[in-house]
């Protein structure tokens, strides 16, 4: 029967492809991003409107519950049919690495089943699909590994435990419709993964930035910011924010950004710096931007960039020895401050 229906197996295989290429997870889930329309928001569509995008019909329900009847006494021969195929993968060991979680996760899937072949696609249902894709998310379960197993499971449903009690055009129209089926559960738990990972995401950036402000007093009114890596308009408004609000609390006189850890600056980043030094002198704080190589140097000046009378040094050092001076600190012979 299954050499009768080849599209609809050269269609799921699009779920898997990727796991033997050994393809990055944008490109796994490439097949199932086609069929998530462009222009909706997944998460913001009813169950109907759902059926409705995947063109899951009163029929195809029908046909699904119909052919549960067949395979659902099964169930346990699933269960042990999947499991024999998820050790040998790879991510067995790392998530199912105890007697207990495999015995949870195993009575989860099975009631996913029960109410997959029950047919009812209520916002019920598609609140339990999110709830996986979120689960996974957490879990941190790789994409390509969801997709596999719901092609896996796919084969088993239609192929490993189908008895043949159907007429041949019946059994092309019950694998169409679970087909169906399987690609809206696996679309929600795909778009809901993602809002999930784009959210840890933000939050991870978040952290980074404010990681990446550390604005540290030096010496008495002298702040340091050491700046690593690019700066963008988001990044140079954190940092103003931080250098501000600093230099508020300690009434610091003087601040050096020092940016011998960013790799490019051009007129952007410039102006960036531009602003924040501006910024400082409003409040009575003198700038000072130090770590400019001789690389950013001459690439600020190909540029044409006005940098205006801000005050750079080539080493943190030297911008040290100007904040003391500013201060009228009188250094000690060997260079040291009092």
């Amino acid at each position: 029967m299954k050499d009768e229906l080849p599209w609809i197996y050269r269609y799921a295989q699009g779920f898997v492809d990727f796991h033997a290429s050994g393809s990055t997870t944008a490109k796994a889930i490439y097949p199932i991003a086609k069929l998530m329309n462009a222009h909706c928001d997944l998460g913001n569509l009813s169950a109907g409107e759902l059926r409705e995008l995947y063109h899951v019909t009163e029929e195809d329900l029908e046909l699904i519950v119909h052919y549960g009847q067949i395979v659902m006494p099964h169930l346990d021969a699933f269960i042990n049919e999947f499991y024999q195929w998820l050790r040998t993968q790879p991510e067995f060991d790392l998530y199912f690495n105890d007697s207990a979680t495999l015995h949870r996760v195993q009575s989860q899937q099975k009631r996913y089943w029960e109410d997959f072949f029950s047919a009812d696609i209520s916002e019920v249902y598609v609140q339990k699909r999110k709830s996986v894709g979120a689960n996974h998310a957490r879990i941190g379960l790789p994409l390509p590994t969801y997709v596999s197993s719901m092609y896996r499971s796919l084969r088993i449903w239609t192929d490993v435990l189908y008895d043949h009690s159907l007429e041949p055009e019946r059994y092309a129209r019950s694998l169409k419709a679970i087909t169906k089926l399987i690609m809206l559960d696996t679309a929600i738990v795909v778009d809901t993964f993602m809002r999930q990972t784009n959210c840890i995401i933000a939050e991870q950036h978040d952290s980074l930035m404010q990681m990446s402000t550390p604005v540290t007093e030096v010496w008495n009114n002298i702040l340091m910011l050491p700046i690593v890596g690019i700066i963008d308009s988001k990044r140079a408004q954190d940092i103003m924010t931080a250098v501000l609000h600093k230099i508020a609390d300690t009434h610091s006189r003087c601040l050096i950004l020092d940016i011998s850890g960013v790799a490019v600056v051009d007129t952007a980043v410039a102006n960036h710096l531009i602003k924040i030094t501006k910024a400082t002198r409003l409040m009575g704080c003198t700038c000072t931007i130090s770590g400019v190589s001789p690389a950013i140097a001459q690439t600020i000046v190909e540029l044409g960039i006005n940098v205006g009378d801000i005050r750079t040094t080539a080493t943190l050092k030297d911008a040290l020895r100007d904040a003391f001076n500013d201060l009228k600190l009188v250094l000690h012979e060997d260079g040291t401050p009092p």
